[in-house]
C-alpha cells in the first residue's frame, strides 16, 4: 500500500474478497436496521396494523360479492353495507349454531374427559417407563407454574379493548374500501408521473388479484379440511365433533401450523374421551385429510403465483406471531404472498423496460474501413548518364 494514498486508492488497492465482504456486510447492517426500525414501529401501532391487514383481506375475500351487487344497479353505499351485513349475519349465524349445537355437550364433556383422562394415565404408565410417582411429580411442578402466572387485570382490560377496537376499526374500514376503494387506488395513480404510474398500477392489480386468490383459496381449503375431519370425528363418535370441525376451519386459515395445532387438539378430545384406539383413529383421518389437501386439493385450487415455499410459510407464520401474536400469525402470509408477487411484478416491469429500450436504440454508425493501401513501388532508376 502506497504512503499517503487517498481513500480510493487504499480501496482500490484491497483485495476483491474483502472489498466484496465489506459491501455485503454493510447491505446486511441496513437491511437489519431497517427491519429492526420497521418492526419497532409495528409494534407500536399492532392493534392498527391488524386491523388494517385484516380489512384488506376481507375486502379482497368479499369483493365479488360486492361487485355482484353493484351490477344489480345498487348504490355503492348500499353494496357495501350490505356486503358488510353479510358477513356480520353469517359470523353471527355460525355462533349460534355452534353454541346451541354443543351447550348441551359441555356438561357431558367433563366426566368424559376425567374418565378419560384416567384411562390415558394407565396408558402412560403401562407403556412408558415412567412410574406413577413420576408422573404426579410432574403434574405438581405443572400446577405450580400456572399457578405462578399472575393475571393482570389492567393489561387484561387493555388487551380486551384493543380487540374489541381493531374489529369495530376494520369493519368500518372495511365499508369505506369496499365503497371507495378504486377511487382511492386511481386517486394514489394520479400522484405518479409517466412510467412509475405503469408500474404502480400493474403492481397493484397483481397485488390485489393474489390477495383475492390467496383468501378464496384459503377459505376453500379450510372449508373442506372442516368438513372431512368433522365427518370423521362423527363418525368415531367423539364427542364436540362441530366446534372441534369449526377449530379445524380457523387453523386453515394459518398454512401448516394451524392445521398441526387443530388436528393435534382433535386427537387430544378424542384420547381424553374415547380412549387411545380412537385417537389413533383420529388420528389416521386427520393426516388423511390433511395429505389429501396438501397433494390434491392445494395444486388445483391455489395458483402456482399464490403458492409459496413450505420454508417461507414457516418463516412468515413465527415472525408475524413474535410480533403480533396469534393476529399475526393470521396476516403473515398473505401478506408475504402479496409482498412477493408485487415485488417480482415490479422487477419484471423493469427488465422489460430496460429490453425495450436497449432494442429501439438506433444503432450507432460503422465507420467505414478504408481500402488496404497497396504496397507503394520503388521509384524508378534514373537512366546512366552517357559518358
Amino acid at each position: 500500500m502506497v504512503r499517503g494514498a487517498g481513500p480510493r486508492q487504499t480501496w482500490a488497492a484491497l483485495p476483491w474478497l474483502i472489498r466484496s465482504a465489506v459491501v455485503w456486510s454493510a447491505c446486511l447492517v441496513v437491511i437489519a436496521a431497517g427491519l429492526y426500525l420497521l418492526a419497532r414501529i409495528t409494534l407500536l401501532v399492532t392493534p392498527l396494523a391488524i386491523a388494517v391487514a385484516a380489512t384488506l383481506f376481507l375486502a379482497a375475500l368479499l369483493d365479488p360479492v360486492q361487485l355482484a351487487m353493484r351490477r344489480l344497479r345498487l348504490p355503492g353505499a348500499l353494496a357495501a353495507l350490505l356486503t358488510v351485513l353479510l358477513l356480520l349475519g353469517i359470523l353471527g349465524g355460525v355462533g349460534v349454531l355452534v353454541w346451541s349445537l354443543t351447550a348441551d355437550q359441555f356438561s357431558e364433556l367433563g366426566d368424559e374427559l376425567g374418565q378419560g383422562l384416567e384411562r390415558t394415565r394407565d396408558f402412560v404408565t403401562s407403556t412408558l417407563p415412567v412410574t406413577d410417582e413420576q408422573l404426579d411429580g410432574l403434574l405438581a411442578q405443572l400446577r405450580q407454574a400456572v399457578s405462578q402466572q399472575e393475571v393482570d387485570p389492567v393489561a387484561s382490560a387493555r388487551t380486551v379493548a384493543e380487540v374489541v377496537g381493531s374489529a369495530l376499526l376494520a369493519l368500518v374500514l372495511l365499508f369505506f374500501l369496499l365503497k371507495d376503494g378504486r377511487e382511492m387506488w386511481h386517486w394514489t395513480l394520479r400522484r405518479a408521473a409517466g412510467r412509475n404510474r405503469e408500474i404502480a398500477a400493474e403492481a397493484g392489480r397483481v397485488g390485489w388479484r393474489t390477495l383475492g386468490s390467496y383468501s378464496r383459496g384459503t377459505m376453500l381449503i379450510a372449508a373442506i379440511d372442516a368438513i372431512g375431519i368433522g365427518l370423521a370425528l362423527v363418525l368415531l363418535g367423539v364427542p364436540l365433533a362441530f366446534p372441534l370441525a369449526m377449530i379445524t376451519f380457523i387453523g386453515g386459515f394459518v398454512p401448516i401450523v394451524g392445521a398441526t395445532v387443530a388436528g393435534a387438539v382433535a386427537v387430544l378430545v378424542a384420547l381424553a374421551a374415547n380412549g387411545p384406539t380412537t385417537a389413533l383413529l383420529t388420528l389416521a383421518a386427520v393426516i388423511a385429510v390433511q395429505q389429501i389437501e396438501g397433494n390434491l386439493l392445494e395444486p388445483l385450487v391455489m395458483k402456482r403465483q399464490v403458492r409459496l415455499h413450505p420454508v417461507v410459510i414457516l418463516l412468515a407464520v413465527t415472525a408475524g406471531t413474535l410480533v403480533a401474536g396469534i393476529a399475526g400469525a393470521f396476516v403473515a402470509v398473505p401478506i408475504t404472498a402479496v409482498a412477493w408477487r408485487v415485488i417480482d411484478s415490479v422487477q419484471r416491469q423493469r427488465q422489460a423496460a430496460a429490453a425495450t429500450a436497449d432494442s429501439s436504440d438506433p444503432p450507432e454508425p460503422s465507420t467505414p474501413t478504408p481500402p488496404p493501401s497497396r504496397p507503394s513501388q520503388p521509384p524508378p532508376e534514373p537512366d546512366p548518364e552517357p559518358a
